[in-house]
């Protein structure tokens, strides 16, 4: 690319297909929607924008901004990253390598626990949510539901300002309140809530080599890996959570594709839950395992 860039004019389309196929050559599937995406970040006009001036030729401040933004995604690092941003409901949130990138998966999950509550007929419902991230979770649930108090604790600080910059962004400072640490360790003593979520680490820690390299060399590991079967964090979970519910309140969890049945399992072996369920996911796996304290 740089050694023709004095060549006859890069256009928009002859640029995203180049880029398409040098994306492809890195081992990237989607190249030719990165492309597009990293382009039109470039350009700063929607990626949809680019199909009406594919003949439009780029200047050399446009290929400048490109050119480095291209080679950051051959390096596998993930496309949310490069662009900073990644839209989740009806969020767009602030993502870095501080953060995962939130799934789409884990918009089912809110949407699970939004009707839920509106179900329930709970007056004034509050929530705690046990490693935030971004945010996504709590900021979803504060913008789209009838929480009063949402509390959403994260182990990793640097994590935990990017939520606070989400929480900014999204308005939601008024119903989030944000709190470092472990697990349920900064949770007052005595506090109860009508909901407890969280989106754990999971991941076994044997499996790390089978993962695509742009979550396992991009995406923090302290998010992603919790012990030899992906289940350390989620035990903790399952038999402290009881403790943090109102009667009759909602345990939401997202597991691993094949920990669903076992995480019921562990559930049912407590004694402390009802109406333990399972959910699928967008792709029709098992995702998420969802019960009521009793």
């Amino acid at each position: 690319m740089t050694s023709s860039m004095n060549d006859e004019p890069w256009t928009i389309l002859k640029l995203i297909l180049w880029s398409a196929e040098y994306l492809r050559g890195k081992g990237v599937d989607s190249g030719r929607l990165d492309a597009e995406h990293l382009l039109a970040h470039v350009v700063g006009v929607g990626r949809l924008q680019l199909y009406l001036d594919f003949e439009r030729p780029l200047d050399r401040t446009e290929l400048d901004g490109f050119r480095p933004l291209l080679r950051r995604r051959a390096a596998r690092e993930p496309l949310q990253y490069i662009l900073g941003r990644q839209p989740f409901r009806t969020l767009n949130l602030e993502v870095g390598p501080a953060v995962l990138i939130p799934r789409p998966e884990t918009e089912l999950l809110v949407g699970e626990i939004l009707s839920w509550v509106e179900s329930s007929g709970r007056s004034a419902p509050t929530a705690l949510e046990v490693g935030a991230g971004s945010g996504a979770i709590c900021l979803s649930l504060a913008d789209e539901g009838y929480f009063t108090h949402i509390t959403a604790i994260e182990v990793s600080e640097a994590a935990l300002e990017v939520a606070g910059r989400n929480r900014e962004s999204a308005g939601g400072s008024g119903i989030v309140d944000l709190r470092l640490g472990s697990l349920f360790d900064p949770v007052d003593e005595g506090d109860r809530f009508d909901v407890v979520v969280s989106n754990p680490p999971y991941v076994a820690e044997v499996d790390e080599a089978s993962l695509a390299p742009e979550v396992r060399d991009w995406e923090p590991g302290t998010a992603l890996f919790a012990g030899p079967d992906g289940l350390d964090v989620i035990r903790c979970l399952v038999d402290e959570a009881p403790r943090y519910l109102k009667e009759g309140g909602l345990l939401a969890l997202e597991v691993g594709a094949d920990q669903p049945r076992t995480v019921a399992g562990l559930m049912r072996d407590t004694g402390r839950y009802s109406d333990i369920r399972i959910v699928r996911d967008h792709a029709n796996r098992e995702r998420f395992v969802l019960a009521h304290g009793v």
